[in-house]
């Protein structure tokens, strides 16, 4: 299995995503959320499907079996998600976790795919009389793995006696840019928002060279982490349309051309004139389960019994996904970025140094992408509407 292959396909789907959650649930806020997140949930359920509903969970993640799919997962946990910061790199965390009603057992074949290549741990618990409890231990676990960003993946009423498995996942990600901000240099200008009105906000700026390309109506900014000592190197990507409101045409560009993302990054550092980015710290949650449905899943949700190879019981006839969750949270400022997400259930035209410095004010609604750069593997992204919502 060719891991960047499975990795560009990936990114298609959430870009496809990305699209789609920003288009609907999030068309009036800003929007942060993790796509590999969510892959892995559905991943985790794909391996207790079989028939139709198997082969539409395969279908949308682009994969061709399950097995492709396991190994595509087990690679990701050890090379995108180990944790870099031991040896100067960033932060990292990524768990995964199973609830199981404790009247069930999980298959044997799906246990050894829980515990063997999404690391999950699995815990029984009492669905039938301690639904509420059981949410309060999923949205701790979710607490935990975060470093307490994200406090409740699971709202109220979302479990109840007749749940019988939980699948959950965790994403932590702190990374210090490569060269920090002077916070000194930090000012207040204006933010102008879709509607034509605009906010105050606190603009981080810097005389250094930048990782910058101007492309037809939009510019990229790459700004890199702090990189440890494995060969990872992580960036965030911001995608500035030059139109004030051309946020919605770019995103839809970006989803529908497959390995626009790859071709459209830049990768030198050039002379900026006027360079300013705001700072932001922004959370959202929604229902993944509703937005997949939309964009043509639906058999895992419909209890056509697709999910018979979960438990050792005839209970698993009858076992549906009754929703996916997932609350995100990320933080741009000075020293780098903080994100969390938790999920339940070419040929280019080399630019000559030229003598056009290059300007970059993010002062209208953009797209920002973070992602691991030797794979290519994108892990969070969003847009920002209005700096300081949320």
């Amino acid at each position: 299995m060719d891991i960047r292959d499975s990795i560009s396909k990936q990114t298609d789907v959430a870009l496809s995503l990305t699209k789609h959650v920003s288009s609907t649930e999030a068309k009036d806020s800003n929007l942060v959320f993790s796509p590999s997140s969510i892959h892995v949930v559905l991943s985790l359920i794909a391996a207790g499907c079989k028939g139709p509903t198997l082969d539409q969970l395969l279908s949308f993640l682009k994969s061709k079996s399950n097995d492709q799919l396991n190994t595509f997962s087990s690679e990701l946990v050890a090379l995108v998600f180990a944790d870099g910061s031991a040896s100067g790199g960033p932060r990292l965390s990524f768990a995964n976790g199973v609830w199981i009603d404790k009247s069930l057992s999980l298959k044997d074949s799906f246990k050894q795919v829980v515990d063997n290549v999404y690391k999950a741990a699995s815990n029984q618990v009492d669905f039938q009389t301690k639904a509420a409890e059981v949410t309060g231990e999923v949205n701790l676990w979710a607490e935990k793995e975060t470093n307490g960003l994200i406090k409740e993946v699971l709202p109220p009423g979302s479990v109840d006696s007749t749940s019988r498995l939980i699948f959950a996942n965790a994403l932590y990600f702190k990374g210090a840019w490569n060269e920090k901000f002077d916070s000194s240099k930090t000012k207040d200008y204006d933010f102008h928002l879709l509607n034509g009105d605009s906010v105050h906000v606190p603009f981080m700026t810097s005389k250094k060279k930048q990782v910058v390309k101007a492309f037809d109506g939009f510019k990229v900014l790459g700004l890199p982490y702090k990189q440890g000592e494995d060969k990872r190197r992580f960036s965030m990507y911001f995608f500035l349309p030059d139109a004030k409101d051309g946020l919605p045409a770019l995103v839809e560009k970006l989803a529908s051309d497959s390995g626009f993302l790859d071709r459209h990054l830049p990768h030198q550092k050039v002379e900026v004139g006027d360079f300013r980015i705001p700072r932001f710290k922004i959370s959202f949650g929604f229902e993944a389960s509703k937005v997949l449905k939309e964009l043509g899943l639906v058999l895992p949700f419909s209890g056509d019994g697709g999910l018979t190879e979960m438990v050792d019981s005839a209970v698993g006839q009858n076992l549906y996904v009754s929703s996916i969750f997932q609350k995100a949270f990320i933080e741009v400022n000075e020293e780098g970025t903080e994100a969390a997400a938790a999920s339940a259930a070419v040929v280019a035209l080399r630019s000559l140094p030229g003598f056009n410095k290059i300007d970059f004010v993010a002062d209208h609604p953009f797209l920002f992408v973070i992602r691991e750069d030797m794979t290519g593997m994108v892990m969070f992204t969003g847009h920002i509407l209005n700096p300081l919502a949320g």
